[in-house]
């Protein structure tokens, strides 16, 4: 029998390491790690003798000025591949509604109450922090609105290892609501100069983008141009370039056809997308854009001191921290006792009481928001900056003083559950 070529034995070997790579990159862990990694990379960078580098590759500018894409890689980071993360969000949230927890009120009511409490109260208390600070200021209200996907459950994921599945199905559904106002949020508040023209004409590419994934058409060299040329269309036309993202996600179907089994055949072509695009996001788009975004020069202690004598930053921290907790927790709360709808019998009380501190994790789109509220060059923006990752650090503490003590709880219960096999309710070793 002939040994296989030394050249096919490299392509296997480099397909098997590829496919192991990008199953470790959907891990949320991971994914959570590489960005907890690029914001740390950015603060030591940007805050060491070699910060005059960091900022230079930051805004050094790149890309074609005829196709309004003359950009800094800061500016590619959070316009482009950001695009990406709010790409799998859009498949993710479509996912949800039409075949996930989302699809059925009853159960969904309550995360989703959670969510909309989770983005209300934070805005309130930042807007009365910063009340009298003036118009310029209060273009900063959304900034602690957000919940980080890829942080809180990286955070849970980390902690619970006894925890009740039902803990992370009601983080990730409020995560993915909260996620879906943020989207609308940036493209109703913070639109830049409107040009209608560009917004028409890049309807064409979506909208053949969608024809040919209604049809189950999956070629990339067909679907990446679609792609690009519709977000740089919507990133012409002065809307944030992340919603054209979440429109080609929404664009993709979810169920298979009949003629290719129908939806009990297994994954429609939006969860075939998402496990592809998953570790392109988790492990370059989104630590990448954390790393340009991230860094800010703190100034020592001295700078922040200074940064937390900004009202802005005063009110992001308590608006992460307290406004996310109180919305959260607060929305559960009056849904449950004001409608038929309940917690999962697999959920205290204390359980939501962590889950709501967790929410508190705003990372991601929160350093967008910051951007499009202050501009890359006000001070506002770096204050910002430093309250975002302050508050999400806080909340993350308390989340998992919480949590660690809840896992800790349950598996206790499952250990003395293990012992007792005869299954009347007492440990076997006490009836001996």
């Amino acid at each position: 029998m002939p040994l296989p070529s030394p050249r096919r034995i490299f392509t296997r070997g480099s397909y098997g390491e590829s496919l192991r790579i990008s199953q470790i990159l959907r891990s949320e862990t991971v994914g959570g790690a590489l960005l907890l990694i690029a914001t740390v990379a950015a603060l030591v960078w940007a805050n060491s003798p070699l910060a005059d580098g960091y900022f230079a590759l930051r805004d050094f500018r790149i890309g074609p000025e005829a196709w309004h894409l003359n950009l800094s890689l800061g500016g590619w980071a959070s316009d482009g591949l950001l695009a990406i993360f709010f790409f799998v969000a859009g498949l993710e949230l479509k996912r949800e509604f039409v075949a996930g927890d989302l699809r059925n009120p009853a159960r969904a009511i309550v995360p989703v109450a959670a969510a909309v409490g989770g983005v209300i109260i934070p805005a309130v208390l930042f807007t009365l922090v910063n009340f009298t600070a003036g118009p310029e200021v209060l273009r900063g209200w959304a900034i602690p609105t957000a919940t980080d996907i890829a942080f809180a459950l990286a955070v849970l994921a980390v902690i619970s290892t006894h925890l009740p599945s039902a803990l992370r199905t009601f983080l990730l559904t409020l995560a993915v609501v909260d996620d879906l106002i943020a989207i609308a949020i940036i493209a109703v508040f913070y639109p830049g100069d409107l040009h209608l023209g560009f917004l028409a004409i890049a309807a064409l590419p979506l909208l053949a983008f969608t024809w040919l994934v209604q049809k189950r058409i999956s070629s990339w060299y067909l679907l990446l141009p679609l792609a690009f040329a519709t977000w740089a269309l919507v990133h012409a036309s002065g809307i944030h370039a992340t919603v054209a993202g979440v429109l080609l996600g929404f664009a993709v179907p979810v169920l298979r056809s009949a003629k290719r089994g129908g939806p009990d055949a297994g994954p429609g072509l939006a969860e075939h997308l998402e496990h592809l695009v998953r570790p392109i996001s988790a492990g370059v788009a989104v630590p990448l854009f954390a790393f340009f975004s991230a860094g800010v020069a703190l100034g020592g202690v001295a700078g922040l001191k200074s940064a937390f004598t900004d009202s802005v930053a005063i009110g992001i921290v308590v608006a992460l921290v307290a406004g996310k907790f109180i919305g959260v927790f607060g929305a559960t709360w009056l849904v449950t006792t004001t409608t038929k709808a309940k917690l999962d019998d697999g959920l205290a009380w204390i359980d939501v009481v962590g889950l709501a501190l967790l929410a508190g994790v705003g990372f991601t789109v929160s350093l967008l928001i910051s951007e499009l509220s202050f501009g890359g060059d006000s001070p506002h923006y770096s204050h910002a900056k430093v309250a975002i990752l302050t508050g999400s650090v806080i909340a993350a503490l308390l989340a998992a003083v919480v949590l660690r003590a809840r896992n800790r709880h349950y598996r206790t219960i499952a250990e003395l559950e293990d012992l007792d096999d005869d299954g009347d309710g007492i440990p076997d070793v006490y009836q001996r």
